[in-house]
């Protein structure tokens, strides 16, 4: 093989990061030594030029309808434009005719409309972006939708969450493609994670809006955030935010949709993994520096929330390798 063959669909609306994450991935890989080294092509319709949703204008590489090379990949952007490209019966009709000459197929957070309006998400189970996930699945009913994950692998269909989750996708693709030295040295790059796990949510708890409607929610999320390891059960909590705890309830379950345990139990899971991803504290002293009362109970949260207990989480080849 001479070279790696990466076909991108844009389109107007396209998001640039969408694009960005890809080609500026697959560049640092071929300037580190990707052999074959990638070639990055960027399709639009009548190769237009573009205008990205920031509304900076992208040129394209070649029309979408001339091309017709075989490609090691066929990435297709998302954005806001992805509903008028979805719409579009002859851009989907290029997008399903290339998907047959690539080796994967993948989409970029709301790409995965276009995919599926070109009836290649059929059947699989895939994810977009959080804030289109209801409306894919319904719009799409025999495409089995899961809006949490970063992003999702199902045979030769890759899709990714929001935004940068593109990065975390090519990233996996590099390494599955030149191994994970490779990667990680693209991940440094990048001065990203090598990589998030595809698993790991794309609503993080310490950067969620949804407690933000709340002045009293937000300080008592602010508190929870930093003193992980102090006592934050729902009367500890009721007493720091000076309220009963059947009101400290209510605000919850209104603002954040979770009661008060719940919460609490979420953001010390999420920084227990973030811990076991960049350090190399033994899952006892990740256990204590986030509140959990015993590594068997750390061990139960990460297999509630994550389905793979915390050694094995920490061990999966995804694992960030610390500076």
């Amino acid at each position: 093989m001479v070279e790696r063959l990466v076909l991108l669909v844009g389109y107007d609306g396209a998001e640039l990061l969408d694009i960005a994450c890809v080609t500026s991935c697959l560049d640092i890989a071929n300037r580190i030594g990707a052999a074959p080294p990638y070639r990055v092509v960027l399709a639009t319709p009548g190769r237009r030029t573009v205008r990205c949703d920031s509304g900076l204008r992208v040129e394209a590489d070649e029309a979408l309808e001339h091309f017709n090379e075989p490609m090691d990949t066929l990435v297709v952007s998302g954005g806001l434009g992805h509903e008028r490209a979805a719409a579009d019966p002859v851009l989907v009709g290029h997008v399903r005719r290339l998907a047959a000459l690539a080796r994967r197929v993948s989409s970029a957070c709301t790409g995965a409309t276009v995919l599926a309006q070109a009836g290649l998400l059929t059947g699989r189970r895939v994810t977009t972006h959080w804030m289109y996930a209801d409306t894919l699945a319904a719009r799409y009913p025999d495409v089995q939708v899961d809006a949490d994950p970063i992003y999702i692998r199902d045979g030769e269909i890759a899709t990714s969450g929001g935004v940068t989750s593109a990065l975390d996708l090519t990233l996996s693709f590099i390494e599955e493609d030149h191994g994970e030295t490779l990667a990680r040295g693209v991940a440094m790059g990048t001065v990203a994670y090598l990589q998030r796990p595809g698993g790991q949510s794309q609503m993080s708890m310490f950067v969620s809006t949804r407690v933000s409607g709340d002045l009293l929610v937000r300080r008592i999320r602010d508190h929870v955030v930093s003193h992980l390891d102090s006592d934050l059960t729902t009367p500890a909590l009721a007493r720091f935010a000076g309220v009963s705890e059947r009101h400290l309830g209510r605000l919850f379950l209104t603002h954040v949709e979770r009661t008060p345990a719940q919460y609490v139990r979420d953001v010390r899971t999420e920084a227990a993994a973030q811990l076991a991803l960049s350090t190399d504290l033994p899952l006892g002293a990740v256990a204590r520096q986030c509140g959990f009362g015993s590594t068997e109970s750390l061990r139960q949260a990460f297999l509630d929330r994550y389905g793979v207990p915390p050694s094995k989480y920490r061990a999966s080849k995804y694992r960030r390798t610390p500076a």
